[in-house]
């Protein structure tokens, strides 16, 4: 196993987010239309994006089958899910990710997780995250156990040059670029006399559906709705570059006004508010009051002291998946999380990113990933022999489809190393 370096100065980190960023992103020249979306993209990224991360932990940690002995590699996004991870006694977890602010996040859960006397203090720092106490909280028992350069993260100044750290006394989850997304959009919803936090005191399924088609389904026939959805850059605010876009427009036959009523309609309707953390964020933007309501597994009470005892099996690195597994050895790994990273990715891409997942994976082991659309992206575009050593959970996939709760994504899909 190689273990990350040592953090970079946060004028370098700064500089690799970028260009890893356009690494990941930029596939056409900068002078057409298409290269320059996607520099927007890139530009909006390298901020906070994801306040909370948008995957399900309970789909994932069911699909991985983890063990005491597993070693799993995932993306880091908000770090909401690394944690989670460890509910299940990892030997050791890998969060890579190409922004430097989802590692700064990642790594200051990680710190607070270790350092917080209770999980009172804990619960309010991340479950509540709007209050002053929080502050003095960071500088009692998490600053000490953060590196340098996420301490100069949190401590620097955003654009409104307020300490970053102060988002934890102003609402987290009303920040970053996902959070100004949801707030546009609970805006233009006002406008139209529709309040979606209305939803989130539904009782039953049923009043949930009442609501979903007399309030929020007619938004999408409206002009302005259909106007702004059908533009590329509507959706950076929830992490979609251009690339991606495409793929989730195909869902409904290029009609993405369709695409983001079914699963607006999955997210209100599919599952009861009291079971679903995600649509209390997208209604509610934050979670539901106290942490006694539905929460991210490593935020729960029952979790918090394992989550602190293994907090340091979690290492954070500055890097591309494809780049960290190039530092780890033959058969080494056991899991792999990918998210909808695949999504942004060229053919050359996918072939050197599953040629150094074969290369790293364990017999049995587990990768799994999201895509905009229904159906796995790598048939036709990873080379067949890396492939054939595959076995595609078709009927699984489906069914941790349905319940991602999340329901942002149009598949979930799981594959075993055969070996």
């Amino acid at each position: 196993m190689m273990a990350c370096k040592e953090p970079a100065l946060p004028s370098s980190s700064i500089k690799q987010t970028r260009k890893n960023l356009q690494s990941a992103v930029h596939q056409n020249e900068a002078a057409t239309r298409a290269g320059f979306l996607e520099r927007m993209f890139t530009f909006a990224f390298k901020g906070l994006v994801y306040p909370q991360i948008w995957e399900d932990p309970k789909v994932d940690l069911e699909a991985l089958a983890l063990t005491s002995n597993s070693r799993l590699i995932t993306i880091a996004s908000g770090g909401c899910n690394v944690l989670s991870y460890l509910t299940a006694d990892p030997k050791e977890i890998i969060a890579v990710d190409l922004n430097r602010a989802h590692l700064a996040l990642t790594r200051l859960k990680l710190a607070a997780a270790r350092g917080m006397p209770t999980y009172e203090s804990f619960y309010r720092f991340f479950g509540e995250a709007d209050a002053k106490a929080n502050i003095n909280a960071y500088e009692r028992f998490v600053r000490d156990g953060l590196d340098a350069e996420s301490r100069a993260y949190w401590e620097g100044r955003d654009w409104m040059l307020q300490r970053r750290i102060s988002l934890f006394s102003r609402d987290l989850y009303h920040h970053g670029l996902l959070g100004y997304f949801i707030g546009v959009a609970h805006w233009m919803a006002r406008l139209h006399g529709t309040d979606p936090r209305q939803i989130v005191w539904a009782r039953t399924i049923d009043e949930q559906r009442t609501f979903f088609d007399t309030a929020l389904a007619p938004l999408f026939d409206r002009r302005m709705v259909r106007w702004v959805t059908s533009k590329k850059m509507s959706l950076y605010g929830l992490g979609i570059p251009p690339a991606q876009y495409e793929a989730l427009a195909a869902d409904g036959n290029g009609d993405m006004a369709a695409v983001l009523k079914a699963r607006l309609e999955k997210l209100a309707c599919g599952f009861e508010m009291k079971d679903n953390y995600f649509a209390w964020q997208a209604f509610g933007r934050g979670y539901a009051s106290g942490p006694a309501g539905p929460l991210p597994p490593y935020l729960q009470a029952d979790h918090f002291v394992d989550v602190r005892d293994r907090a340091d099996r979690v290492q954070v690195c500055h890097r591309s998946f494809t780049e960290q597994l190039n530092q780890e050895a033959d058969q080494s790994l056991d899991a792999y999380i990918l998210l909808d990273a695949q999504d942004w990715m060229t053919d050359a891409q996918l072939n050197e990113l599953w040629g150094e997942i074969t290369r790293t994976a364990q017999r049995g082991a587990r990768v799994v990933f999201r895509t905009a659309g229904a159906p796995s992206i790598l048939p036709g575009r990873v080379a067949d022999d890396i492939m054939d050593r595959w076995d595609y959970r078709a009927e699984e996939s489906l069914d941790y489809s349905k319940r991602d709760r999340s329901a942002i994504y149009g598949g979930v899909h799981l594959y075993v190393f055969k070996g």
